[in-house]
């Protein structure tokens, strides 16, 4: 991996991750002036912003839509998702979704959640314009120098961004990173994840009548959520997309495909309709975090540069305004810290 040296130009800046966190954290260091730089193992950006092209149409099979909270308003994710909106890649879905329990069917309303006629994917596709950003470049280890800067795979960083799940991130901390960093940050990232298995099945027509937009189902052994991805997408197709449980996806993890049958089973049983012509499986691993961390992000000063970690983890629940929200804040943290020790810079 080629990248930041020792130099007396603008700082560099590794992000490690290209989903929403990763790439608010990158955009508030550009905005900065500072070299930025994000790398992330799969083939294109936004992590759980997962859209599939489907014979030509788009099908969200990761996150399932975006929220705007009071947050959002007062530190600027509402200005995104407005930007989004007038460019054309957002638009207002519902603020209503039904609720399926042992008890019958009821209704939830909560705030607008909005949608991408093109997939969530281009949502981060569009935050990741104008970044340096490679893709399908694996990370293995992240390690400090004895002059304290960090490092990524031997390449030197004024500092280094993880925005990824506490697992993961535990994961990159090797024994050389200096010990007292690497003891403090491991306490600290005990977030765990769980995992879901999306399934997406499409008909040859809407044979549905009375399914809302969304549906959370409860208590139930297989199923936890239900999205009318035609009604999401905006263009009427006849597509749902289903997440299961996190126990049902704990015990299907190694073949996910073998768990198609019974998923589509139970989602027939709940809509009362016939079986679907297609359908496939996407597996995730660590869909959402278990539990939350008090502060929007960790930063830690490696005495001549800074690590830090970020991502939805770092709020009250997880959801896409909270990975924005921590990158956002944990990049603009990044900026300061550099800014703070400019002695740790080499000429």
């Amino acid at each position: 991996m080629e990248g930041g040296g020792a130099t007396a130009g603008p700082p560099s800046v590794l992000v490690v991750g290209a989903g929403v966190a990763g790439l608010a954290a990158a955009r508030a260091v550009h905005r900065h002036g500072l070299d930025v730089r994000v790398v992330d193992r799969g083939h294109r950006p936004g992590g759980r912003l997962a859209t599939r092209t489907w014979d030509g149409r788009p099908v969200d099979h990761g996150a399932s839509y975006l929220t705007v909270g009071e947050e959002g308003r007062r530190d600027g994710f509402a200005q995104v998702v407005a930007g989004w909106e007038v460019a054309g890649l957002a638009r207002r879905w519902t603020d209503t979704f039904g609720v399926a329990s042992a008890d019958g069917r009821s209704t939830t309303t909560g705030p607008v959640r909005w949608a991408a006629p093109a997939g969530l994917r281009s949502l981060a596709e569009d935050l990741a314009r104008g970044l340096e950003v490679d893709l399908a470049t694996t990370v293995e280890q992240v390690t400090t120098t004895p002059g304290g800067r960090p490092a990524v795979d031997g390449v030197e960083w004024d500092a280094v961004v993880l925005a990824m799940p506490d697992e993961q991130a535990r994961r990159l901390l090797g024994p050389g990173l200096a010990q007292e960093i690497r003891d403090e940050v491991l306490s600290r990232l005990d977030v765990a994840g769980e995992p879901v298995l999306a399934v997406a099945a499409r008909w040859p027509a809407r044979v549905w009548d009375d399914l809302p937009d969304g549906l959370f189902v409860n208590d139930h052994p297989v199923l936890g959520w239900v999205a009318d991805d035609g009604r999401r997408r905006g263009d009427g197709a006849p597509v749902l997309v289903a997440h299961t449980t996190s126990d049902f996806a704990i015990a299907h993890l190694e073949d996910p495909t073998a768990a198609l049958p019974r998923v589509l089973e139970e989602l027939g049983a709940l809509l009362g309709v016939e079986p679907p012509s297609d359908a496939f499986v996407h597996r995730w691993g660590l869909a959402r975090p278990v539990g939350h961390h008090d502060e929007p992000f960790l930063l830690r000063s490696t005495g001549a540069g800074a690590l830090a970690v970020c991502g939805d983890a770092w709020s009250d629940r997880p959801r896409v305004e909270a990975a924005w929200l921590s990158g956002e804040r944990c990049g603009s943290a990044v900026v300061q810290t550099l800014a703070d020790q400019p002695a740790g810079r080499s000429a």
